[in-house]
């Protein structure tokens, strides 16, 4: 069944959707990764890093529904490797290759001695402090994307003002009329409306003022159309199956098609406009990006023999960030909420990873891990809810449809991508852009946390009824957010800034001792309602034994009798009889005496004419 629960075309729409929302980041880091080693690691290498991971990953994980992707600390870790090697003379490769083999092999131990166990203490205040992160993440780096467009093709402001472009000598001009004693005839030597190429090779000099800039207002104004307009579709789309057009079956089409939809539309658009925005690079030749490597890296290539030791200090480094960022995202993941039938492997998942991490680096490509935000998206998309039977009733949710083929297909595909170049760059960055702030968006949809944060801002009568404010004091509430807010707040600025960023991980931990000191603020009750432990086996023994787990709630109340009917005691003394089983309204209207009397009547009356 993990294969053929994947034959549905909801999973054709989560193909395709999560095809382009990984694709992107794998390019995107690619390009970043090359700048910061000099393009011993770069975009090809993440492709084809992309196709081993991902399909192996895909086939042999015990949690298909995790997408492995790159991360930004694993950015920051190669780069300071790589500086560190460029001063001590060493192969950043061949090193880089010892430290791969030494984080494989100690997270070979950790799955051995059981260490995936402690999950458990990853409750869902530091989880969901981890994802909202993550999701703002995705919407800040898109809203910056676009912003950046404006940058390099800058738009014009205040058009029918006069804007100066004049030419200023530079410093050897200058010292030259000093010593010629003609300074003070400057001004009438200079041609201030001479062009570029003259005002530096007869005065040195630059041009300055705001008319010298070159603008491009069609370029960035169509991206931000492109943007906008990818988000809105993709939102609207998506909310589609809850309308009241068409069929059942064409709105849930449109649904889970809605991203799909949302670019080629955009796509088209700009095709129409025939404006040259800045389209998606894909590498097209299928050969290491660095000319001087191959793809198997020597174990020395001139390093020493002992670097292989050194190496064994940043691999536990590179352990630490791998381990939480694999084993938070798989706590997201296997969370209740989603009623994932098939359970997860914390064990068999992060030995995939260690063996990953370790043929990544004896062929010098980057090392991939669970993806947080890719992650949720993919369940999301494959959530299923029932059909609306009645007007104005919501549909409930019913499960994820678990399968590996539309993991192991999008890897595939990203893999074949250097042979679609053609068609990849015919789609403009601002588009994927507008998925990536979609993304953002969706994933922090359903996370307490984020709706106990709308909730500092709403007033008490518009409040949802939220089952947390029935049994928690709405400031033990508020305070239980400003806390997880000044966390959350820690977190982004130690990202933020390139020198820190490499502690991230090491902050996750402190998170969780965090939550330990809000057992001296908060009550036991009220942290169980506001920082419910998410894996199934960690909350039923955090709820203690003399606690009813949620799934037998249902058959603690009064029993049926054999006729069907529960007996309620009331208050005056008095019992009332309630069926359990469904009733029909019509059949009980038709059975009703009223009912029969009425067709009674009707029928003397026909009777009488």
């Amino acid at each position: 069944s993990d294969y053929t629960d994947g034959f549905s075309m909801q999973s054709v729409a989560t193909f395709f959707f999560l095809y382009f929302a990984c694709l992107t980041p794998i390019v995107t880091f690619g390009g970043l990764l090359g700048e910061a080693t000099d393009n011993r690691i770069a975009a090809m290498e993440s492709l084809v890093a992309g196709l081993i991971c991902g399909v192996v990953y895909g086939l042999c994980s015990g949690q298909p529904l995790t997408i492995l992707g790159s991360t930004g600390p694993v950015l920051v870790f190669e780069s300071i490797v790589f500086d560190f090697c460029s001063r001590v003379e060493w192969d950043y490769l061949s090193f880089r290759l010892w430290i791969g083999l030494w984080c494989g092999l100690i997270l070979l131990i950790l799955v051995a001695v059981d260490a995936s166990a402690l999950v458990c203490y990853i409750t869902r205040f530091t989880e969901e402090n981890f994802a909202t992160l993550i999701a703002f993440i995705f919407i800040y780096k898109a809203i910056e994307k676009v912003a950046h467009i404006g940058v390099k093709y800058p738009m014009e402001f205040h058009v029918d003002r006069i804007k100066n472009c004049t030419c200023e000598p530079g410093e050897m001009w200058n010292e030259t009329m000093w010593n010629n004693n003609t300074l003070d005839d400057t001004s009438s030597m200079v041609p201030w409306n001479a062009s570029g190429i003259e005002c530096n090779a007869t005065f040195n000099g630059t041009m300055v003022g705001d008319g010298c800039k070159h603008y491009y207002p069609d370029i960035f104004l169509l991206s931000l159309i492109l943007f906008v307009g990818t988000f809105i579709i993709s939102t609207t789309m998506k909310d589609f199956k809850g309308a009241t057009f068409f069929p059942t079956k064409v709105r849930t089409f449109i649904s889970d098609f809605a991203v799909i939809i949302a670019i080629l539309l955009m796509v088209g658009l700009d095709m129409l406009f025939g404006i040259n925005t800045p389209k998606l690079d894909v590498p097209g030749d299928f050969q290491p990006t660095w000319k001087g490597r191959t793809w198997l890296i020597p174990f020395f290539n001139g390093n020493a023999w002992w670097t292989s030791l050194v190496a064994i200090v940043p691999a536990i480094l590179a352990t630490i960030l791998v381990f939480m960022d694999q084993q938070i995202t798989a706590v997201i993941i296997n969370r209740k909420e989603f009623k994932l039938k098939k359970g997860g492997g914390y064990h068999l998942d992060l030995f995939c990873v260690a063996i990953l991490i370790m043929v990544n680096s004896v062929m010098g490509l980057p090392w991939f891990v669970a993806a947080t935000v890719l992650s949720i998206n993919h369940v999301n998309s494959l959530k299923q809810e029932s059909e609306c039977a009645a007007p104005g009733e919501k549909p409930q949710f019913l499960g994820v449809q678990e399968n590996r083929l539309t993991h192991i297909l999008i890897f595939i595909f990203i893999g074949l991508s250097v042979v679609m170049t053609p068609i990849l760059r015919a789609i403009p960055m601002p588009v994927l852009f507008g998925v990536f702030l979609y993304m953002g968006i969706s994933a922090l949809r359903g996370l307490q946390f984020f709706d106990r944060i709308l909730l500092l801002f709403m007033p008490v009568k518009y409040q949802p009824d939220y089952t947390f404010l029935r049994q928690v004091p709405l400031k033990k509430v508020h305070l239980f957010t400003l806390v997880q807010l000044i966390c959350l707040s820690v977190l982004w600025i130690v990202k933020s800034f390139s020198q820190t960023s490499i502690l991230f991980p090491i902050m996750l931990v402190v998170m969780m001792g965090v939550r330990k000191l809000l057992d001296f603020v908060f009550t036991q009750s009220e942290l169980k309602i506001l920082d419910d432990p998410l894996p199934d086996f960690s909350r039923k023994k955090r709820m203690g034994d003399d606690e009813v787990p949620d799934d037998d709630v249902e058959n603690t109340g009064p029993k049926p009798d054999k006729d069907g009917m529960v007996t309620i005691p009331l208050a005056n003394g008095n019992v009332m009889r309630v069926p359990v089983i469904p009733i029909n309204i019509s059949e009980e209207m038709n059975a009703s005496g009223i009912w029969k009397g009425m067709d009674h009547s009707d029928g003397h009356t026909n009777g009488d004419s």
